[in-house]
């Protein structure tokens, strides 16, 4: 059985559980037609996981080309590119279930941060109008940028544990309250989560033990030898951001529609959980969750 294969066959047995139940909390509407579609909902999500998986950057040329073409016997009933993406959106509430049953669970040992998603050049932001009143301003450490924030943790073994999606000027902080429910343990994260408010709030609320670094003027922080270890490690989330970005490509600025990007944002991180290796802080079994 080759790879496609055995994504839709895991796909397809997700959907035959999903949307039954989920059909029968829909609020009937008699004057709306639900006749069936030339494809499946399990074929709309193989298609566009698939696309980040095989790491395309054009997803018309990837549908043209690998999908109605190479695919053909794979996908015999694929409609023209144009009707794929409207049939596409009908597949966004079984993805977003699809992706929590494909994410790893706290492990005691987690690292936090935020990227940014920029949806056009910084001298277009005026005459941009697909995420206007939506999309905002920010700034990160490489400069400023106009989008959204994408807040992620991850444990120390590379799984995404929980994630949010922000305008681009909302703080680090504000997202990660999003996340802390169902956290626990060492959460390991870099200077822009520095306060003593969020700290407190972590560890009375959830017992979470906040890990930061320090900036200039500050008192060094007394942290033992193992959290130091669990510091210089941090930097494996920006590994994980950049497979995101540059084989998943959760970020462009080709989108015309807000439930298009939602669409893609969601294919990526599914892609990035179906992923057999991905980037560890430490091995599976060289470190166990600490209090």
């Amino acid at each position: 059985m080759d790879y496609l294969t055995a994504l839709f066959c895991q796909i397809d047995d997700f959907c035959k559980e999903f949307e039954p139940k989920f059909n029968s909390k829909l609020i009937k509407n008699n004057k709306i037609r639900n006749r069936p579609s030339c494809i499946s909902t399990a074929e709309i999500m193989t298609v566009l996981i698939a696309f980040h998986q095989y790491r395309m950057r054009d997803f018309k040329t990837y549908y043209q080309w690998q999908v109605q073409s190479i695919w053909q016997r794979d996908f015999p009933n694929m409609p023209s590119y144009n009707r794929f993406l409207e049939l596409a959106t009908r597949a966004l509430p079984a993805m977003l279930v699809f992706l929590t049953t494909q994410m790893g669970k706290c492990t005691g040992i987690g690292v936090v941060d935020s990227t940014t998603l920029s949806v056009c050049h910084n001298r277009r932001i005026h005459s941009h109008k697909v995420f206007k009143n939506i999309a905002q301003r920010g700034k990160s450490s490489t400069g400023w940028f106009y989008g959204f924030k994408l807040h992620a943790v991850f444990n120390h073994l590379g799984e995404l544990v929980n994630f949010c999606l922000t305008a681009g000027n909302v703080d680090d902080r504000q997202g990660l309250k999003q996340m802390a429910k169902h956290l626990f343990g060492i959460l390991v994260a870099d200077r822009g989560y520095i306060g003593k408010d969020l700290s407190d709030w972590l560890k009375e609320k959830y017992g979470i033990t906040l890990l930061t670094g320090i900036k200039k003027g500050m008192k060094p922080k007394q942290y033992t030898s193992e959290q130091k270890k669990l510091l210089k490690k941090r930097g494996v989330i920006e590994t994980i951001f950049g497979q995101l970005k540059n084989l998943c490509q959760i970020e462009h600025t080709r989108h015309r529609l807000e439930r298009g990007f939602i669409l893609n944002l969601i294919s990526g991180l599914t892609a990035y959980c179906l992923f057999p290796y991905k980037p560890m802080m430490f091995g599976k079994k060289s470190l166990l969750p600490m209090k």
